[in-house]
């Protein structure tokens, strides 16, 4: 793919309607027109809502006659209450869709609203685990992802990890009947991304592909999404982070972040399980705590991988395809990327690792680990991640 192509407006149908290149968030009136959208409601972040893509995600909505409403009540590890309160304001408002535009968060919150806005199902009858309530497409609202970092992938399906308040753990809730109608890829949006959430995000996006290309089992499809995602965000993450008004990294990490994000339907392991948890408790950013708990986890998870490990080492470019050589070059790359090396640096108290432990095994990723593991072994991954020094 060259600078060009990803500096060209793309149209792609698999898996949902993407419509991908820099400035097409102003086509969003018109693509509401051809979903037959009416009213949306725009759903954000707390931290995103006065950030000038919100305003002129409404002014072009203004333009084509569509109005609209902000709900933007949602924490960086969304809550059940949250959701809750954005239920509400879509049921008063008497909107028809809803648009989803931020980071993860963002995504999770405006899904988590879709899923309960037309129906009286319980938001937890949508856990992963649970069996699938019977609700079919026509009874959820159309959903429309933009997605302003590009860490996250959740771009293209209704999952969204949500904190359940009570029991102070994060759940995936999720229908297969709710599919976004439109996932709209504007690089533009991103080069305002400061470099250090540039650089949390993307290792996120980074965490997502290996993660799941490790899950064992036979799925070439997200097995080639992974290592193709692999190979974007590699590529271009140090670029991102170095030049943050660079248009074609920007690209590279939005579609490699789009890829990662597909790739993980096949399951994610225990780097997501134990950050899952450490967000749940601490309200930690997802990516940077991702990042942190990844080499910790690589190590436990790489020996005996040696057929993935050489497909992710000839992915990223690298010549020696050992697990300790590719290990090696995630934390060095980490490091260029200035992520901390571990959990006490982001204020994670150590005396956690046995309560994070007991709640991770529970987390649906720990369930698609490569390496199966106890609570003993996590807890000491999570030890690990809370006092590591990386060589």
């Amino acid at each position: 793919m060259t600078d060009d192509e990803m500096l060209a407006p793309q149209d792609w149908s698999f898996p949902v309607p993407i419509a991908y290149g820099p400035g097409r968030l102003a086509e969003i009136g018109a693509q509401c027109q051809a979903l037959g959208i009416t009213k949306p409601l725009v759903v954000t972040d707390r931290g995103s809502h006065q950030l000038p893509f919100i305003a002129q995600l409404q002014d072009h909505l203004t333009q084509a006659g569509l109005a609209s409403d902000l709900f933007f009540d949602i924490s960086p590890n969304p809550r059940d209450d949250e959701i809750g309160a954005g239920r509400a304001l879509f049921r008063a408002g008497g909107h028809d869709a809803v648009i989803a535009i931020g980071g993860g968060s963002a995504m999770d919150g405006g899904k988590s609203i879709c899923l309960t806005a037309l129906n009286e199902v319980d938001l937890w009858a949508f856990e992963f685990e649970q069996p699938v309530p019977e609700i079919t497409a026509s009874e959820f609202p159309k959903l429309i992802t933009i997605p302003t970092t590009a860490g996250t992938g959740a771009e293209t399906e209704s999952t969204a990890m949500v904190t359940h308040v009570a029991k102070g753990m994060k759940f995936c809730i999720w229908h297969p009947e709710l599919k976004p109608s439109l996932a709209l890829l504007d690089p533009a949006l991103t080069i305002g991304l400061p470099p250090h959430l540039t650089a949390w995000t993307g290792a996120d996006a980074m965490t997502h592909a290996i993660e799941a290309y490790l899950v064992p089992g036979f799925h070439p499809l997200c097995d080639g999404l992974a290592l193709e995602g692999l190979a974007l965000v590699s590529k271009w993450l140090p670029v991102a982070v170095r030049e943050p008004d660079n248009m074609a990294a920007r690209g590279g990490m939005l579609m490699g972040s789009c890829l990662a994000g597909i790739a993980f339907l096949k399951g994610l392991g225990l780097v997501h399980a134990i950050s899952h948890m450490v967000g749940a408790e601490y309200n930690s950013q997802h990516g940077l705590t991702n990042a942190i708990v990844l080499p910790v986890v690589l190590r436990f998870n790489l020996p005996g991988q040696e057929a993935k490990v050489r497909r992710m080492a000839d992915a990223m470019g690298l010549e020696n395809s050992s697990a300790n050589a590719f290990t090696a070059e995630v934390e060095r790359l980490l490091d260029e990327i200035e992520i901390p090396r571990s959990l006490s640096a982001i204020d994670i108290p150590a005396d956690c690792a046995q309560r994070i432990a007991e709640k991770a095994i529970q987390d649906s990723a720990a369930a698609t680990n490569p390496r199966p593991a106890t609570v003993a072994e996590i807890r000491a991954l999570t030890e690990a991640a809370l006092s590591q020094a990386r060589p």
